[in-house]
């Protein structure tokens, strides 16, 4: 969990950065119910496998894993339920004429607090074929290896 300029990231979905092209992202609430915010607090959520869906002229996130709160006991919630998402109605129209368009898909980038509150990076992404994965890590590795060459030529 860091801490940069006042918002506190809790979870991060890195798997998407490699499984998808980002188009572009937006930051949207979350409504969500008693002891969730006490146990996103406590970085128990996980955005593995969720994505968003726009439903009726309204956001919805499905597959977001939110554990039960501890001290939680009657008033907990059910970890896999689907949860709203907050966002003025033209972006909502926006992603989702975006996400009938083939290919592309509303995935979670990670969660966190920005002034107390918890809020929800949303992409519009377009999924990788396996040979663009390859591209990927191809040029990860060799920005890798040219850092590596660059700092043993300084010293």
């Amino acid at each position: 969990m860091s801490k940069v300029g006042g918002i506190k990231i809790v979870a991060q979905n890195k798997k998407a950065r490699h499984d998808y092209f980002i188009e572009e992202s937006l930051e949207c609430g979350i409504a969500l119910q008693g002891t969730e915010v006490k146990s996103i607090r406590n970085g128990q959520i996980n955005l593995k496998d969720s994505y968003a869906l726009v439903k009726g002229g309204e956001l919805f996130i499905m597959g977001v894993h939110i554990s039960p709160y501890d001290q939680g006991n009657i008033y907990n919630h059910d970890p896999f339920r689907t949860r709203k998402l907050l966002a003025h109605s033209r972006e909502i129209r926006k992603l989702g004429s975006l996400q009938q368009t083939e290919g592309y898909s509303l995935i979670p980038l990670s969660v966190y607090f920005k002034e107390g509150k918890v809020k929800l990076e949303l992409a519009v992404a377009k999924g990788k074929k396996l040979y663009d994965k390859r591209h990927s890590i191809a040029e990860r590795d060799a920005d890798r290896e040219m850092d590596r060459r660059m700092k043993e030529s300084a010293r």
